[in-house]
């Protein structure tokens, strides 16, 4: 910002240690492993060469600095007396001041210049900055410490980066750091003389401070990185003599200047100085060697010049406790390595180990390196000693041990989870050693036990195994004064035994209790006059000894042996905290325990002086039940009196806030007599942390009242106060007041939905946080500030400790944002300000007002939650509080706003404060304008005539914004989507605010873009009736203005400028894009939401449409750069969509013809998808025009192009078949996973441009019926043959189903002119697709179930392909005649099995795809049927099994016609429960989908209905065309009757002499019987439609429309016309064969007599009420004109012209 400006410096260009190490430890936007490799990368040489890398000065390095011209002199001048200062090298102090400036410098750059001139400001600046210098070099020490500490830990994410760089550091990384440690205890330190005359005491003693520090991050480094590598000997032994000329850290060169704070440091390096030395000794490893007698690998076996010079140092060791570690391990390595020799020196020295107190010191050093330090330095310090005590253990007597001691330092090491887990997998191995004599002093000592099994709790495994060694205890321990009378004992008094049973505890009856049975034997441990010591072989339970001593505690309460007893119950109620913390499933079992807890707790608190530390115990384990089970606890716990209590009933909130007739319990009493007085206060932290846990918990309404009192005693006599008690330990006030604050988080963050008078939990709460003194302690909390926090911080002797006091500060600040925020969000709406928010937004003088508190936590860098809260509050307050936060940051402004804008613009900063920054700028827009105006930083220039123009000053937050949303610096820095919407909200809110002077960017475009994708996304995913009557109105205003005129030539002016400006135009070019885009899905939204989006008059969508169509145009028809060809293709999408929904299409062939060729002529790879599209559109444009009528001008070049397409496209295609199968047999043995062709070869796709190119064909062919001109472009592109070609290959390779569709479609539109069936037959289609037509279905040898698919018959499928197929044989045999005939038997013949089990198959299957391909076939049989003679000469068994099989489709149709039901019951048992909704007949078919979720039965019936009578429809079309084949199959009616000569043997007799009704069996033959019944059913479903009185579901009229009623009427005349003649025919054929018998002859005349004059009364009544004529030739081809007397002319009586040859036969009959 400004002060990076005054120095000309990037920031990237230098990384200060502190951001390195929070980079490493993941706390800033670099997360990614590669990002911290190549940190890691380029900044290895630093942290191998540790504090070397800073330089003295040099005058080298002097000059260099005066000859730099990128820095500004006054930098220079000062980078000299930052030298002078810290005695560091001039370009490292210039680098140091600018890394300052950057990160912590809290002013401008203008107030710089001032402090660079100013004496006294300038000497404060080099103070802060020395402190900077001090925190990079411990930063530098923490980022190897870091490395070290996680390099092998597997479970860490940048595990593999950092062993990485560990390995290249390892070479001399220790010797390096050695050497540093050593010149650091040897400095001489500072004076005036050398430094400067600000080398003043304070300074001195800062910077000997410092030293310390940073030798004990040196060996803490130096511990870690030999706890992974292994030490030499001569190394050992070059530490021994560092380490004791130093004395362990006390023999300080600069030693007179320690003071009392220091002496934590010093004893730190003492301990790591001996920790170092312990693990060069590899204990570990010489442990395991002796026990598998191999001490010969150890290293030191093989030095023995080492071991002699180690022998005589440590004899001279003894004076200082450090030593004793040093001298316990060495005495072992000796011991173990050469037990012989020397062993007067190796017992001298461990009694020098001993009389030092080694095992008191290594608890206490153990503690010490806990509770402040790196864990895992604790950890490992803690792997070190384990290992120790577990070989000293092994080796030594435990009797020449200190025992007590052993254990508390067992207790410290076992405390490390992994090593609890270590013991258990040999408990009965080194410490488990020390676990046995627990074990054989338990119960007389029941203390060490307990501590060392607490320690070993450490996860649920461990739980269970503590549970269990405790439950099953075999020795019983007691100690006698004397011996007792009951017992009888040896003459040597070793053993004893139980005479009679004993309870062992003075419990009245019925309690629980331990009962040892009679002769029990005793081994005497230790007897004399002094008392004995017994063991007794009894087994118990260990819990139910844990009882008893409750109990007994219970009972001796009130007497003196009250404290021995609590110190007998404390390690039980410590366990119990611990093993129900780890594993709750555990608790059920300690239920005698837990359930005594609350008696404990109500006795011990109501004795005179209570056990203080017992009270917490039990207060602990509560905590953990009532986390589990609060309202069990609080109503147990209610009755103890331990918790404040009301003793009124609480009514009203002033009642509750002035606490009147509250009392304060037992803890009350406890917190004022006790603990204060005392300054220890463990049970208030436990009372704290029980009664959080309580308001956590969902409790009911009744016991949150309960917990009203208790509430308040937090409220009013703690949170004000705390601060102001008396504390005994460091540490502890910071812990009471993160506990009252956290709690108060809990009070006001939990909703509560109880609607009550009284008041609830939180409306207390926050009534009392914003109306009394609690809510000023609060803002107390809140008013600590950054820099006390960075001076706690400092103050912590951890390296990076996340325990110390200033993390619980940091903690407490944070939760004290929450509570604030939580409590202004929540607090009921009123007139009268609260205090909180007097405290809050009061202006105080000086700047110590809050908001410039709360606005300079920005400058914290330790953790990034505490500036982002900070931040999250003032956006709160910005928005609520009636105050000019620019006004409270007075002189400060310009200062903070630069550390705003430094942390949103750094790389590395934290994501989410970048987005907490924005949000509240966001806020600020609308509330605070005198902010928003320091943060534009928009500058006046004043112009011509008086108006002004505004520049963005250089300071402005826009420029950062606009770089974090630059797609440019995509690459470079990845913009995460939450900060990129964070500041596109920022950006909208400017945006409407109307500043519109700033907008002279793109990122204008990019806001439209996002409001109109916003409004886009509402409308589509809100149901209109919910859309929010704002946007409703919005969309009217905006509809009323013209605007989406507006927008619309906007756009499309956009994409010409793009299309026009070509390269320039590219740099835009995203920005352009997106709001394309965005237009984009706004119109597609408005084809199908019009009403919603008020877009509705049909000017206004076809100036929109042709807007579209224009910017379409221009960029697909100038000279193509891919960005226009991008831009083309998104304008084409819509154009064919506005096509496609507003089915209006004004004269745009033309443009649309120039678009395409300009798209034909460019490169072919990228323009195959626009391509499509507007094939796509043309097809659309031609089906409207069409539905219209109209000439079309362009057809003969638009045919032209379209052709060569279809040729280009249909040859690629064969190449690309070829391949495929090419591909297929080389891979055919091999199992191979590759299924696609290789790229940029043809595919096809239902949308591909070959399969889209073909349909535009077959349109153009349409239009062009007399063929005057796709004949001429036919002839000279040879379009036929390749097709053909193409075709023919994919039906043999079973390929490219969608091209062969439309190739077939194609073909099918041309065989309907005599021109068109005349190239596609003299092209050569019978070749294609005859044979070949063969591999597309299979014929299967047991009926035709298998092979007629159930799909439906609209979708894509090879069988769809057979069908087409049959329909263009049909149609050209219709145009052609004659010329076809026998390419059409060719046909017959190759498919004869198919068409015969396609016929029968409808017996079977009654889907509509195989209903379809009968009729298809049917219909192709009909036109065959014309050519009997020639068909009967090449194929007669052939048309013998026809003819059969045609009568019998008849008998199927006829029968399925008539029984409704049965149909029905069929399609349901073949298609599955639901019926799919077919078709309806004719063209026009509704859409075919069905809500699979029907509502209710009746939706569901009448779908069902709609399906039945899709078959029925596709069943009578089948019956129509059979029987008019069969006519061809019958003599002419008029010859028969009246020739009496004609050759009978030339018509076989194809219905047998019976008039059963038909059958459904196939073994019933047809009979005449089936003629009647076709004719009565047709009869009767003509009758059925004239019926008006149906029920409405299940009538057709209600399910059809009145087009289909007519047309299935004429279907239905047109089948009884058939039927009648084929009747007719083959009677009259019946009653001249002389193979007939008379009596048969007779037979059929009587019946026929009958029925027929049946019939015709029947249908005399149905013509007398008026019916349709027969369509003969309207619905179905029809080739001769049988009838005698054609045409549809009523005649006499309106008869028609059937029913009177009917007559006459009738007549003829009954002569």
């Amino acid at each position: 910002m400004p002060i990076i400006t005054l120095l000309k410096y990037t920031h990237s260009s230098l990384r200060s240690c502190r951001e390195l190490w929070t980079i490493l430890l993941g706390r800033s936007a670099l997360r990614e492993p590669a990002q911290i490799d190549a940190e890691l990368d380029s900044h290895w040489d630093r942290l191998h060469q540790g504090l070397s890398y800073y330089k003295p000065p040099s005058s080298s390095s002097a000059g260099k600095v005066k000859e730099n011209k990128d820095v500004a002199q006054p930098m220079k001048d000062f980078g000299l007396r930052i030298s002078k200062l810290l005695n560091l090298d001039e370009q490292q102090s210039v680098q140091l001041l600018q890394c300052y400036l950057q990160e912590d410098y809290r002013g401008t750059g203008d107030s710089l210049k001032v402090v660079l001139k100013d004496e006294r400001q300038s000497q404060a600046l080099l103070l802060k900055i020395a402190d900077y210098y001090y925190e990079e070099r411990m930063c530098l020490l923490r980022c190897v410490l870091l490395l070290l500490t996680y390099f092998q830990d597997e479970r860490h994410p940048y595990r593999a980066e950092y062993s990485n760089c560990v390995n290249k550091l390892e070479k001399d990384l220790v010797s390096k750091y050695q050497s540093q440690f050593e010149n650091l205890f040897k400095a001489e330190a500072p004076t005036w003389e050398t430094h400067g005359n600000l080398m003043t005491e304070r300074q001195v003693s800062r910077w000997f401070l410092q030293c310390l520090r940073e030798q004990s991050l040196l060996l803490e480094i130096i511990f870690l990185y030999y706890a992974y590598f292994e030490m030499s000997p001569s190394d050992l032994l070059s530490f021994t003599k560092m380490f004791k000329e130093q004395g362990f850290g006390l023999r300080q060169t600069n030693r007179h200047l320690v003071d009392k704070s220091m002496d934590a440091l010093v004893d730190r390096i003492g301990y790591l100085s001996s920790l170092i030395l312990v693990e060069g000794m590899d204990i570990d490893f010489l442990h395991k060697c002796a026990l598998e007698d191999c001490t010969e690998q150890h290293q030191f076996s093989s030095a023995p010049d080492v071991i002699k010079e180690m022998d005589q140092l440590l004899m001279t060791f003894g004076d200082i406790p450090h030593h004793s570690p040093v001298l316990l391990a060495w005495v072992l390595l000796r011991h173990t390595l050469r037990p012989d020799e020397s062993s007067p020196v190796i017992r001298r020295i461990g009694n020098t180990a001993l009389q030092l107190g080694v095992f008191k010191y290594l608890s206490t050093m153990l503690k010490g390196l806990g509770a402040s330090g790196n864990n895992c330095t604790a950890s490992t310090a803690k792997m070190c000693v384990y290992g120790l005590l577990s070989f000293v253990i092994t080796s030594f007597e435990e009797e020449s041990l200190q025992c007590s001691h052993l254990i508390d330092a067992a207790c410290e090491v076992l405390s490390a989870p992994s090593l609890a887990e270590v013991f258990w997998e040999m408990p009965n191995m080194g410490l488990g050693m020390i676990l046995d004599s627990a074990v054989g002093m338990f119960p007389h000592k029941i203390g060490p036990l307990l501590q060392l099994l607490t320690a070993l709790l450490s996860n649920k495994s461990t739980v269970k195994k503590v549970y269990n060694f405790l439950d099953k205890m075999s020795f019983y321990t007691q100690v006698y004064k004397h011996k007792p009378n009951d017992i009888i004992s040896k003459d040597d008094e070793t053993l004893w035994r139980r005479q009679t049973p004993k309870l062992l505890y003075p419990l009245g009856t019925g309690q629980t209790n331990l009962w040892m049975p009679q002769g029990v034997l005793g081994q005497v441990m230790i007897g004399g006059e002094q008392g004995y010591v017994v063991r007794w072989d009894y087994s118990y339970s260990s819990w139910t000894l844990f009882t008893c001593e409750v109990e007994m505690l219970l009972h001796v309460v009130s007497t003196a042996d009250v404290i021995a007893h609590c110190a007998r119950v404390k390690p039980i109620l410590d366990l119990v905290h611990k093993i129900i913390s780890t594993d709750w499933t555990v608790s059920d079992c300690l239920l005698p325990l837990t359930s005594r807890i609350y008696m404990l707790l109500q006795r011990l608190t109501s004795v005179i002086n209570p056990p203080v530390d017992v009270i917490a115990s039990c207060v602990n384990c509560l905590s953990v039940l009532a986390a589990r089970m609060p309202g069990k606890v609080w109503s147990s716990l209610h009755h103890t009196g331990f918790l404040p209590f009301a003793s009124n009933p609480l009514t009203s909130m002033a009642q509750c806030v002035s606490a009147e007739g509250m009392k304060a319990g037992n803890y009350g009493n406890l917190l004022v007599q006790i603990e204060q007085p005392r300054g220890e206060y463990a049970v208030t932290i436990a009372f704290l942390r029980l009664i959080t846990t309580l308001v956590k918990g969902q409790l009911g309404s009744t016991q949150n009242k309960g917990l009203i009192p208790c509430v308040l005693l937090v409220l009013k006599e703690m949170l004000p106060t705390y601060h102001k008690w008396r504390y005994n330990t460091y540490g502890v006030r910071e812990r009471i007041g993160e506990g009252t604050v956290f709690f108060c988080f809990f009070s006001t963050g939990k909703k509560t939905k109880v609607k009550t008078d009284t008041p609830t939990l939180q409306s207390l709460c926050i009534y009392s946080l914003a109306n009394t003194e609690a809510g000023q302690a609060v803002v107390n909390i809140m008013g600590v500030g950054v820099d006390t926090i960075d001076v706690v911080l400092a103050a912590q002797p951890s390296s990076c400790g996340s325990e110390g006091p200033g993390q619980i500060l940091i903690q407490t600040v944070k939760l004290a944002f929450s509570v604030t925020n939580n409590v202004i969000r929540l607090k009921p709406p009123s007139d009268a300000v609260s205090p909180l928010e007097q405290a809050l937004t009061q202006h105080g003088g000086h700047g110590n007002n809050l908001i410039v508190v709360l606005a300079k936590y920005i400058y914290h860098k330790h953790d990034p939650a505490l500036p982002r809260l900070a931040i999250q509050l003032l956006k709160r307050l910005a928005t609520v509080a009636p105050m000019s936060v620019y006004a409270c940051l007075g002189s400060d402004a310009a200062a903070i706003r630069d550390a705003f804008l430094t942390r949103l613009q750094s790389k590395t900063e934290d994501m989410r404060i970048k987005v907490m920054i924005l949000e509240f700028l966001t806020v600020a827009v609308e509330t605070q304008p005198g902010l928003i105006e320091l943060f534009l930083n928009l500058e006046v220039k004043d112009g011509n005539e008086g108006s002004k123009e505004f520049l963005l000053g250089e300071w402005s937050c826009l420029h950062v914004v606009l770089d974090l949303i630059d797609s440019k610096q995509q690459g470079k820095y990845w913009c995460p989507p939450l900060l990129h919407r964070a500041a596109l909200a920022f950006l909208l809110a400017l945006w409407q605010d109307r500043r519109d002077s700033i907008f002279a960017v793109p990122c204008v475009l990019e806001t439209c873009a996002f409001v109109m994708k916003i409004i886009g996304l509402e409308i589509y995913y809100v149901v209109s009736g919910s859309l929010e009557q704002s946007l409703k109105d919005g969309l009217q205003k905006f509809s009323n203005a013209r605007r989406y005129e507006y927008w619309s030539q906007y756009v499309k002016s956009l994409v010409c400028h793009v299309a026009e400006m070509e390269e320039e135009g590219i740099c835009y070019f995203p920005e352009t894009q997106m709001l394309i885009s965005a237009w984009r899905m706004l119109m597609i939204l408005s084809t199908t939401h019009s009403d919603v989006m008020q877009l509705t008059e049909d000017s206004t969508k076809l100036k929109l449409f042709m807007d579209v169509l224009d910017g379409t145009k221009a960029t697909l028809t100038t000279p193509m750069s891919v960005p226009c060809l991008r831009l083309g293709s998104m304008m084409a999408t819509l154009l064919l969509i506005l096509l496609k929904q507003w089915k209006r299409s004004p004269d745009i062939l033309s443009p649309l013809s120039l678009i395409l060729e300009s798209v034909l002529q460019a490169d072919q790879q990228m323009m195959e998808r626009t391509k499509a599209k507007i094939f796509s559109a043309l097809i659309s444009v031609l089906q409207i025009q069409g539905l219209n009528g109209g000439d079309i001008s362009q057809l003969p070049q638009l045919l032209l192009s379209v052709c060569e397409t279809v040729k280009d496209e249909a040859l690629a295609l064969i190449d690309n078949t070829h391949h495929m199968s090419q591909m297929t047999d080389t891979v055919e043995d091999e199992d191979s996973m590759e299924t696609d062709s290789p790229r940029g070869l043809q595919k096809d796709q239902r949308d591909g441009v070959c399969v889209l190119a073909l349909h535009l064909a077959k349109e153009l062919c349409r239009t062009d019926e007399d063929g005057e001109h796709w004949v001429s472009v036919m002839r000279k592109v040879p379009v036929l043959p390749s097709v053909l070609n193409a075709v023919e290959l994919s039906l043999r390779s079973k390929h490219n189903l969608y091209f062969t569709e439309a190739a077939l479609h194609l073909l099918l539109t041309l065989a309907r002119t005599p021109q068109g069936a005349a190239a596609v037959a003299g092209a050569g289609v019978i070749q294609t697709i005859c044979l070949p037509l063969l591999s597309v279905y299979e014929v299967s040898s047991n009926g035709a179930t298998q092979s007629f698919s159930r799909k439906s018959q609209d979708s894509a499928c090879w069988p769809g392909v057979y069908r087409l197929c049959m329909s263009l044989m049909e149609s050209l045999l219709k145009t052609l005649r004659y010329n076809f005939i026998n390419e059409a038997l060719d046909f017959v013949g190759v498919h004869q099995e198919r068409i015969l089990q396609c016929l029968n198959a409808v017996r079977t299957v009654q889907s509509l795809a195989c209903l379809d391909e009968a009729d298809h076939t049917v219909g192709f049989l009909l036109q065959l049927s014309s050519f009997c003679k020639e068909w009967q000469f090449h194929l007669p068994k052939l048309l013998r099994d026809v003819q059969i099989n045609l009568c019998y489709l008849c008998q199927t149709c006829t029968y399925l016609l008539h029984s409704k039901k049965m149909l029905h019951h069929y399609l349901q048992a073949k298609n599955g429960e639901t019926l799919p909704p077919g078709p309806l007949p004719r063209t026009q078919r509704p859409p075919q989908t069905l809500n699979k979720e029907a509502a209710g039965g009746g939706e569901r019936e009448e779908a069902e209905q709609k399906a039945l009578l899709a078959v029925q429809c596709s069943l009578l079309k089948i019956l129509s065309k059979t029987l008019a084949t069969l006519q061809h199959f019958t003599p002419d009616c008029c010859q028969i009757l009246l020739d009496q000569c004609m050759d009978l043997a030339e018509y076989r007799t194809l219905f047998v002499l019976s008039f059963t009704t038909p059958a459904f069996d196939p073994d019933v033959a047809p009979s005449f019987g089936t003629l009647l019944a076709t004719i009565n059913v047709a009869l009767s479903m003509l009758s059925e439609m004239e019926k008006k009185k149906e029920p409405v579901s299940l009538s057709i009229v209600s399910l059809a429309s009145s087009e289909e009623i007519q047309a299935l009427k004429s279907l239905l005349m047109f089948t009884m016309e058939n039927c009648f003649y084929v009747l007719i025919s083959q009677a009259a054929r019946c009653l001249k064969d002389p193979s007939i018998l008379p009596r048969d002859k007779q037979r059929l005349k009587q019946e026929l007599s009958s029925e027929l004059s049946t019939l015709l009364s029947s249908l005399s009544r149905h013509f007398r009420r008026g019916s349709p004529s027969s369509p003969a030739s309207g619905i179905l081809p029809s080739t001769q004109a049988k009838p005698p007397t054609p045409g549809s002319k009523a005649s006499h009586e309106g008869q028609e012209p059937f029913i009177q040859l009917v007559q006459a036969f009738v007549r003829l009959v009954q002569r």
